[in-house]
């Protein structure tokens, strides 16, 4: 094998080995949440477009901001899927 296929190789099992990694599969088990992050605290770009990045949310449960939480418990803290959101904020 010629030196650039093995290094074509090597870089392909270090991106496979990087995709499966643990933070992965934590992410996989997590959902996103909308309309239960308190000020300051959000994980990412709200829908609205305001802003886009983590921990810029102005107001305590936004229906444009979300957390991740672990898959499942998203209804039982009273949040709304993505969707929900959106028809949430065209009602506003």
């Amino acid at each position: 094998m010629n030196q650039k296929a093995l290094l074509a190789a090597a870089t392909s099992l270090m991106s496979l080995a990087l995709l499966s990694s643990p933070a992965m599969a934590q992410n996989a088990a997590k959902e996103k949440c909308f309309g239960i992050a308190k000020a300051g605290q959000n994980d990412c770009a709200n829908l609205s477009g305001t802003h886009s990045c983590a921990g810029q949310a102005k107001v305590d449960n936004g229906k444009d901001e979300w957390k991740f939480v672990a898959a499942g418990t998203c209804k039982t803290m009273n949040g709304m899927t993505m969707d929900e959101a959106k028809a949430a904020m065209k009602k506003s």
